[in-house]
């Protein structure tokens, strides 16, 4: 048997020596790979950091503020609530010293309740129901004006927006408390008389009955005085609309004389559309309708406000009035065609709104028709109604009634042009264009 040889020792030295550093490499290794992985790790963690504090950063945000308006919705309706307590007790004290205190308290007392009436309809509404009209009421009779022009003011603000308060301020008694004459009124306290009245008047408009008109002389004294702002005028005539639109009322309007106020105020630009407004609402009744034709001032005021280019509402209500009067009235059509009224209405049919122009028309066709029949029964002039629709007499009618508007307006449009040349002309001589006028335009006018 073949013994082998045992190993030198410089063979096994060798040998040990490549296994360890084999291990050691591995080990390295293993190492460098695991570092890498945790750099790789620790990288992104850095990454993502950010972004989660970011993350966190807006929801503690969003928390604080969900916080912060939840505190503050709870400080406002806190504080609500106090106001409304606070508001409570300043009116309950309010009402009692107008009831029970002394005149000076009562006057304090209605300036307070003037002031509280301004911020809201529920608190004018709680108000009245404390019973505090009355007591105001009574006030406006004082002779005390700084008295009465506080319970002035607070019925005003107590009046707006609600029907229930207006009518509880009328059946009060304030009709009978306004003075009949404005002498030694200053004007502050009349321009309140007036608001007063205007917001009272709507009431018209309703089937609320107004016990009296005893406040009719108020409002004639007041548009008759020369002291009176524009603004309660205005307010005036809008009281006297809303009570004109009533019929029962117009015989209490005309008695009064408020028709010639009306017709005065009418001839002037700034009070003149709700003044021929109520005169448009007094000629439905018989008696207005006379009051309104007896006076000097018609038709002749009406006719000038046809001329009133600017005021095309004041032209649609003045065409209308003339309508009125010149319905089944040959006197009126009589004055009217005296007083110039034919031309007028063609400058009104070729310059005024579309109404004005219906109505101006219409005018017209019966100044035509007057030359040719009497007033029919039941309407403005006609012809007479045996002819039929086709009948040679009808063409022949409606072929002069064309030929006639075109003169009609051929004169009105040479009519024009001699204003228009003599108002950019004022100091040379048109002696030439009314030749040239005269020259070529058509016949006459036959009424």
């Amino acid at each position: 048997m073949h013994i082998l040889p045992p190993p030198s020792s410089s063979s096994s030295s060798s040998s040990s020596s490549n296994s360890i550093w084999v291990l050691s490499s591995i080990k390295l290794q293993f190492f460098a790979r695991i570092r890498r992985f945790l750099q790789s790790k620790a990288t992104r963690k850095r990454r993502n950091q950010p972004r989660n504090r970011a993350e966190q950063s807006n929801n503690d945000n969003n928390k604080v503020e969900k916080v912060v308006e939840t505190v503050q919705v709870m400080e406002k309706h806190e504080e609500e609530k106090e106001e409304e307590e606070d508001s409570g007790i300043v009116l309950q004290r309010t009402v009692k010293k107008l009831h029970f205190g002394s005149w000076e308290e009562k006057e304090v007392a209605a300036k307070d309740i003037g002031n509280l009436a301004k911020e809201d309809l529920k608190v004018r509404k709680l108000i009245t129901e404390l019973g505090v009209v009355p007591v105001l009421v009574s006030m406006v009779a004082s002779d005390v004006a700084t008295r009465r022009r506080a319970a002035l003011v607070a019925l005003i603000h107590l009046a707006d927006g609600t029907y229930t308060n207006k009518a509880m301020i009328v059946e009060a008694g304030i009709l009978s408390k306004l003075p009949n004459t404005v002498d030694n009124v200053d004007e502050s306290t009349i321009n309140e008389f007036s608001e007063l009245l205007l917001s009272l008047s709507s009431l018209a408009n309703t089937q609320f009955h107004f016990p009296s008109l005893d406040f009719l002389p108020l409002l004639r004294h007041i548009l008759e005085s020369n002291s009176s702002s524009l603004d309660t005028k205005t307010s005036c005539l809008g009281a006297l609309y809303n009570f004109s639109s009533v019929l029962e009322n117009a015989g209490a309007l005309v008695s009064c004389g408020i028709v010639p106020i009306l017709l005065e105020l009418s001839s002037r630009k700034e009070t003149s559309e709700k003044a021929l407004a109520s005169l448009g609402n007094l000629l439905v009744s018989m008696m207005g309708k006379k009051a309104i034709e007896n006076s000097c001032l018609v038709p002749k005021n009406f006719i000038e406000i046809l001329s009133w280019e600017d005021k095309p509402k004041c032209q649609e209500l003045s065409v209308y009035i003339l309508m009125i009067l010149a319905h089944q009235s040959s006197s009126q059509r009589e004055k009217m065609a005296q007083a110039g009224i034919v031309p007028v209405l063609l400058e009104v049919v070729l310059l005024g709104s579309s109404l004005a122009q219906k109505r101006a028309l219409k005018l017209l066709q019966w100044f035509k028709d007057e030359r040719q029949t009497k007033m029919g029964p039941h309407s403005g002039p006609q012809t007479p109604r045996f002819a039929s629709m086709g009948s040679p007499v009808n063409q022949r009618e409606a072929t002069e009634g064309k030929k006639m508007m075109k003169s009609l307006v051929k004169q009105s449009l040479h009519r024009n042009m001699e204003i228009i040349t003599h108002r950019a002309n004022a100091a040379g001589d048109s002696s030439r264009f009314k030749s040239l006028v005269i020259s070529t335009s058509s016949k006459s006018l036959p009424y």
